[in-house]
């Protein structure tokens, strides 16, 4: 099983290189044709996120879509895909960072919590301790 990297999901959702984009179709045509799977690492979708963010001026609201369409395809395996699920359902009823969420996300699934923090905002969520107050 092959692995994608973040600026090959970028091509797929953004689509500002015709010749990459056509290229990351025909990869991920192929893999549904041979019905194989491509994994996305975990980190690949922290730093999508913030692409999608600080490069292309996605609101918070266009990239819960891009991502959580992402996960809706079947030609793709997510690691830790559950803390990812929570990271999203976080990330879109908080105001916090989407590292945060998924940080905290992953914590959760592995059962490590609380996570332990001096920043405030981040403790909002479920299964975060503020130190220090």
């Amino acid at each position: 099983m092959a692995a994608l990297d973040t600026n090959v999901l970028v091509r797929l959702l953004v689509e500002d290189d015709a010749a990459q984009f056509a290229y990351a179709k025909a990869l991920v045509d192929r893999t549904q044709q041979r019905a194989e799977i491509l994994f996305v690492p975990v980190t690949v979708m922290l730093e999508l996120e913030w692409v999608l963010r600080a490069r292309y001026g996605f609101g918070k609201s266009a990239v819960l879509k891009a991502l959580n369409a992402l996960l809706e395809t079947r030609e793709l395996e997510f690691q830790f895909e559950a803390a990812l699920e929570r990271a999203l359902y976080a990330y879109r009823n908080n105001t916090v960072d989407f590292a945060d969420c998924l940080h905290t996300g992953l914590c959760g699934a592995h059962d490590r919590t609380p996570m332990l923090t001096f920043d405030a905002k981040a403790a909002r969520l479920d299964g975060v301790q503020l130190l220090g107050q």
